[in-house]
């Protein structure tokens, strides 16, 4: 269900590091609407930490990271007061379950076993059924203990190279536990947005005009704050994230690559829906926004600066001239919406919509590696276009040297 980009990951590295994980081979859930219970085996013993969350109502697991070989579409359906769950590498070195519960419930017992009398190790989760009021009690007394760093990650302090070039951070959308989208016949956004980010970062670092960082290079969750964080704290020139849409049948065919900058008002309703959706990233991993500190709420809340609003139009219509030839785009292709991880205030922030997987033309080129190989040289030609000043003033400087 959330294994491994495919399309990113070398199969014998990948299982090379497995082997150094404990695995979860199996998952039940028991009980009914007043007393529920999670259980899921492992090949040893892990340790684990529970905490539940409001507003939807969630219980989190925290793990060390481990590799879930579940059966097939394990998590889709609940049971008793669990209504699904999912589950997923969160950072290197952590993994979480989230589990969507019917209403407020408390943890009863969340312990381990080890194996013992030829039955494996085991992960085992009490949840009872509870009223609102003893929920936000228990949330607001137990959970600050109980969390997990998983969401300081992006938070490395940024060596100062020294360098000039500009950095570019290349963001990646959702990952790990968080597999954004999902096509018909079973591609993940994370794993192909993965894969693209991957071959733009490439590309820009062959130019030797500029430094490049990602937000993730690999399979790994990462906060939209943390997102923002980490393009701030490194002053990157410009962000640019990268995600393939989706839409409902109901709604009837979307096709074609958008570009979206920041705005209080969304350009139309399409806009609004996605940036709703992309927003609850951090729910679907089980990331309580309300607990950041305040300085990162006004970075999530406020608008970005004046002169970074033109900075990033003006890239978004510079990128939309430069996919025009090569990539097929959207009928409306330069939108705008209340994204979260363009709030930067001073970083010029863009997001790309490759194509929509729910759309079979769309999916195949997303899949082929001479359309990505194409649209990421575009994206490079529209960096260069952006940058060409910059560069061209600060090669008249060092002339002038």
């Amino acid at each position: 269900m959330l294994g491994r980009p495919a399309l990113a990951a070398e199969p014998t590295q990948a299982a090379a590091k497995a082997d150094a994980f404990p695995v979860a081979t199996d998952v039940r859930l028991g009980g009914d609407d007043k007393q529920t219970r999670l259980i899921v085996d492992f090949d040893r013993k892990v340790d684990l930490a529970a905490f539940t969350l409001a507003d939807p109502y969630r219980v989190v697991i925290d793990l060390p990271q481990v590799v879930f070989r579940l059966p097939p579409k394990a998590g889709e359906q609940g049971r008793g007061l669990v209504k699904a769950f999912r589950y997923g590498l969160i950072m290197q070195g952590g993994s979480r379950m989230v589990l969507d519960t019917k209403g407020p419930v408390h943890v009863d017992k969340a312990f381990a076993l080890a194996p013992a009398d030829g039955q494996p190790a085991r992960l085992v989760v009490d949840l009872s059924a509870t009223d609102r009021d003893s929920f936000v009690r228990a949330v607001s007394l137990e959970n600050h203990a109980a969390r997990s760093p998983a969401s300081r990650q992006a938070e490395a302090t940024p060596s100062d190279s020294g360098d000039p070039r500009p950095l570019i951070v290349i963001d990646p959308g959702h990952g790990g536990i968080d597999s954004g989208t999902k096509s018909s016949s079973g591609q993940d956004e994370k794993d192909i947005v993965l894969a693209f980010g991957l071959l733009l970062r490439d590309k820009l670092e062959k130019s030797g005009k500029y430094r490049v960082a990602m937000t993730r290079s690999d399979d790994t969750f990462v906060p939209l704050n943390e997102r923002v964080r980490f393009a701030r704290s490194r002053k990157a020139a410009l962000f640019v994230s990268i995600h393939a849409d989706s839409v409902p049948r109901s709604e009837g065919l979307a096709t074609g690559a958008s570009v979206y900058t920041l705005s209080d008002r969304a350009s139309d309703a399409e806009a609004a829906s996605l940036a709703d959706q992309e927003n609850k990233s951090d729910v679907i991993a089980g990331v309580d926004l309300s607990a950041e500190p305040d300085d990162v709420a006004n970075i999530l809340i406020d608008l970005a600066q004046r002169e970074t609003k033109v900075f990033s139009t003006q890239f978004a219509r510079t990128l939309v001239g430069e996919l025009k030839p090569t990539t097929k785009l959207h009928v409306h292709p330069l939108k705008s919406a209340g994204f979260i991880v363009l709030k930067a205030p001073d970083v010029p922030s863009v997001l790309v919509e490759l194509g929509y997987m729910s759309t079979k033309d769309d999916l195949s080129h997303l899949m082929s590696p001479a359309w990505r190989t194409h649209t990421a040289d575009s994206l490079v030609q529209a960096v260069n276009t952006f940058f060409a000043p910059r560069l061209a003033g600060a090669g008249a400087i060092r002339g002038a040297d």
